[in-house]
């Protein structure tokens, strides 16, 4: 009986926990952040930028992703275009788009005849491209006008900044899929960020669809790592690994495409599960080497998988005692705690995403359906890394065509 009550406790108090965590460093990231005097860029003193986009069969989303690359408002950046060895016709599709834009953009077109993967793409755009900084994007990402000049003010402000990632937004909303990771991106992954870097001044990882590396960091850690499932993740404990800080650029929006088939979700979010064990392996004398602010964040992620064999056990018992025993006991006031801190902390995601993200106030009540998706999504993804990482520890990352929504 202890034990089922130690459980139960765990399994719905951790996430009471950390949602107290979170909106906690998310506020006062946002009092910092009001009172931070950033210097502005000027065209004497912008550094030269070279955008490595990456692609695999995307010739519907190419087009619009350079069509925001050519309405920034940085001035000296170059665009680097690798086709990872598509089976559509993206490869002539980058052709095509550098004689489109040559009055206007740079273009440099990498083709490569074997497909090894995004990481070994960014490697090969690496070393085709010019500028001592480096933004990499998805090739279905849209970014902000201002996007690039705040990855590279914030980049630029402090000399052991190794990377900056910016606030990826949900665009594609036609769904309830679509709708509910909207509320996951502006409602935690933002505030996760935010929080994490107040409070240990690092973040779990980069958000690959938009990030800026200096190149120096970027040579001291020997590019992206082709032999992993998720080379944002890896390249951001590489860079610590190599005394790098990684930073967090909340006003760097980039419009991102996301899943809106469950199965094409469950694979992506099993990847980033699966890229933050590949971490653990990888990085275990973090946990008595690196500063403690990133041992928290390894000590998190180890939670979050003991959370997820909790929480799978406490399933598998409430199901045996409904179907045998006809009773099912759940303690509603810590579900009610949940509840509230839930709204509590998609009301400030929503408030400060409202303008950027575009958000109508009734996503707002969506809420109690997201908390139900969020953490079943968590459990799903967790053990299916789980068992994957077992099963095949040393599988390499390729590309697939993936799901960009209906």
């Amino acid at each position: 009986m202890w034990f089922n009550n130690l459980n139960t406790g765990f399994v719905v108090g951790y996430p009471i926990f950390v949602s107290i965590i979170w909106i906690t460093g998310c506020l006062f990231s946002g009092l910092l952040r009001r009172h931070q005097v950033r210097p502005a860029l000027k065209l004497t003193t912008e550094p030269f930028v070279s955008i490595l986009v990456p692609a695999h069969n995307e010739s519907d989303t190419l087009r619009s992703a350079v069509q925001s690359l050519a309405e920034l408002e940085y001035e000296k950046y170059e665009v680097v275009l690798i086709d990872d060895c598509s089976s559509d016709d993206t490869l002539a599709i980058m052709h095509d788009l550098k004689m489109q834009w040559s009055d206007e953009l740079a273009i440099t077109v990498v083709g490569l005849p074997v497909n090894q993967g995004k990481a070994n793409a960014l490697n090969q755009g690496l070393k085709a491209a010019k500028g001592d900084y480096l933004v990499g994007i998805d090739a279905d990402s849209l970014l902000a006008p201002d996007a690039v000049t705040q990855l590279i003010t914030t980049l630029t402000m402090q000399p052991d900044y190794g990377a900056v990632t910016g606030k990826p937004v949900v665009r594609n909303r036609s769904s309830l899929l679509g709708r509910l990771q909207l509320l996951e991106y502006v409602g935690v992954i933002d505030i996760i960020k935010k929080a994490q870097a107040y409070l240990t001044g690092s973040i779990t990882t980069v958000s690959g669809v938009i990030v800026a590396f200096r190149r120096a960091a970027l040579e001291d850690v020997g590019g992206w790592n082709p032999a992993v499932m998720t080379e944002d993740i890896d390249i951001t404990w590489r860079l610590y690994r190599h005394n790098w800080r990684v930073a967090y650029e909340p006003r760097a929006v980039c419009w991102i495409l996301v899943p809106e088939r469950f199965r094409g979700l469950i694979k992506q979010r099993q990847r980033w599960s699966r890229g933050g064990l590949e971490v653990l392996f990888t990085n275990w004398r973090g946990f008595y080497r690196n500063p403690w602010g990133q041992r928290f964040l390894l000590l998190e992620t180890v939670i979050s998988n003991i959370w997820a064999l909790m929480t799978a056990l406490s399933v598998l018992t409430y199901t045996i005692k409904l179907i045998f025993l006809h009773g099912l006991s759940l303690d509603g006031n810590l579900l009610l705690i949940l509840l509230i801190l839930s709204f509590v902390q998609f009301t400030l995601g929503f408030l400060a995403s409202q303008v950027t993200a575009k958000l109508a106030g009734p996503e707002l009540l969506l809420v109690p359906i997201y908390v139900l998706y969020y953490w079943m999504i968590n459990l799903i993804s967790c053990l299916a890394a789980i068992s994957s990482y077992i099963i095949d520890p040393k599988r390499r990352g390729t590309w697939r065509s993936p799901d960009r929504g209906i």
